[in-house]
């Protein structure tokens, strides 16, 4: 549809999950099997690669959810984000609370986050990639050989290391604590124990400035619970979920 690359699948209510800065539809592959037989699940790929480095900001990613959602004919979903995502998700909640029924957050920015462990991305380094997108798990070994492929794909081109590292500095400018009381939707909070980009005490302070959040930590997990542990995350999610 459009220029819009998604993927929409089951039916029901909607769950619309947008994923981080390196993210892609496979980071949902598990919560996307477990969730299609009861909900319709809509994944957008977000342009974060073939953005203008004009519009490479959380605002210009918010306006292409906007349109999106527009394109797609939504009008109450649950929304959920991890990492990027997660602040995408929030940004647009803020904007849009009469669209949102439910909000899932997991590891997300848009308070404070280590980006990638550092000097993230660093180009022509196979191993340097491995090392920097196995820091995002608990255990390196969940960073399959085809994700860092993937990820090390993408830092060989100058355009897309431009365009994240715009992006990764405009999330980190753009903090919602002052804005964070607006949100009045039932909100989820799942945070790896173990998360050393969005460390634990991010997930208690998105806790104490979402009224209507519930925080839950998952062990052995970094900033990645959708992938690391599914079968938790999963459970905690229709559990939410079948509340609403």
């Amino acid at each position: 549809m459009g220029d819009f690359k998604y993927l929409d699948e089951g039916q029901g209510p909607v769950v619309m999950m947008l994923h981080g800065l390196f993210g892609a539809l496979s980071n949902w592959e598990p919560t996307i099997n477990a969730l299609s037989g009861n909900y319709r699940v809509i994944v957008p790929v977000l342009p974060i690669y073939e953005m203008p480095l004009l519009s490479a900001t959380i605002d210009g990613l918010r306006k292409y959810v906007e349109n999106f959602v527009k394109a797609m004919n939504l009008t109450e979903f649950h929304l959920m984000g991890n990492s990027l995502g997660g602040h995408i998700a929030l940004v647009y909640t803020v904007a849009h609370p009469e669209m949102i029924k439910s909000l899932i957050l997991t590891g997300s920015s848009g308070l404070f986050e280590n980006s990638m462990g550092g000097s993230f991305p660093k180009r022509g380094s196979l191993e340097y990639v491995k090392e920097r997108v196995g820091y995002t798990f608990y255990d390196p070994k969940t960073a399959s050989d085809d994700l860092v492929t993937e990820v090390f794909e993408i830092t060989k081109s100058v355009s897309k290391c431009m365009a994240i590292v715009a992006i990764a500095k405009s999330a980190q400018r753009h903090n919602l604590a002052g804005d964070l009381y607006k949100i009045q939707v039932p909100t989820l909070l799942i945070w790896g124990l173990n998360d050393t980009i969005t460390p634990p005490h991010v997930g208690h302070e998105f806790n104490r400035l979402i009224s209507k959040s519930e925080l839950y930590f998952v062990d052995k997990c970094c900033h990645a619970p959708m992938m690391e542990q599914p079968e938790r995350f999963n459970y905690l999610l229709f559990r939410f979920l079948k509340k609403q």
